[in-house]
């Protein structure tokens, strides 16, 4: 990502005013279906689809994502199901999704490994699962914090837009910010920030075409590129 891709607000945002805005944007989202992941969550209770929509859910949209989930998982929901797939058949099933080929490798990988490491089971551990194939810093958050409700700070494309546009951090990369926010963020929001700015970011702040006039947060945005 290039470096300052976006006007930045004169002052930081402080730890204060970003709860006000995050607790705005909690009674916002009650009435708004949840990202696809945590729908999955909701849906199955089960670490491993947690992590399989996850996978899927990389640079794909939430329409594509839970199409692909729920197609494989009607033929493998278990990393032996899995892990015993032709590769083929999982390339088959999500196809629909970004990167299916890719992704197919990396779910095949991760079960086997699963089996043979882990007992079948997905660790709740941040250094295990970022040891597993197709696993970066925002899978294995996102798995602990939807998978096992632990501690930690999701940081996708949407969190770390509008947290650089909001003037709360001043970074570069995602995992830069996750960092930060390790760091400034009060541990209340650690596990719901992620869902929250991610509805945001998905349906009003946008970073093409944001809509700036139906905004909820349009008086208090400090964001000096909106649009009114």
């Amino acid at each position: 990502m290039p470096a300052k891709p976006w006007p930045r607000p004169d002052k930081p945002m402080t730890a204060r005013r970003l709860s006000a805005m995050l607790t705005t944007l909690g009674a916002w989202s009650r009435d708004r279906e949840e990202p696809v992941v945590g729908r999955i969550r909701e849906k199955k209770c089960d670490p491993f689809a947690v992590l399989v929509g996850t996978v899927l859910s990389l640079r794909t949209r939430d329409q594509v994502t839970d199409k692909a989930f729920h197609a494989l998982w009607k033929v493998a929901r278990s990393p032996g199901a899995l892990a015993a797939m032709p590769l083929s058949k999982i390339e088959k099933a999500i196809r629909p999704v970004g990167f299916y080929k890719t992704k197919a490798k990396s779910l095949k990988a991760l079960s086997r490994i699963l089996l043979d490491e882990h007992g079948g089971r997905v660790p709740g551990d941040l250094d295990a699962l970022l040891a597993l194939p197709g696993v970066g810093r925002k899978t294995a958050n996102l798995v602990l914090t939807e998978g096992f409700a632990l501690p930690g700070i999701c940081v996708d494309t949407h969190v770390h837009r509008i947290l650089n546009w909001w003037g709360f951090v001043d970074t570069r990369e995602p995992d830069e910010t996750e960092q930060v926010l390790r760091r400034i963020l009060p541990k209340r929001w650690w596990m719901p920030i992620n869902g929250l700015l991610v509805s945001f970011g998905q349906q009003i702040c946008r970073s093409v075409g944001p809509r700036c006039p139906e905004c909820l947060l349009q008086r208090r945005c400090p964001y000096p590129g909106k649009k009114l």
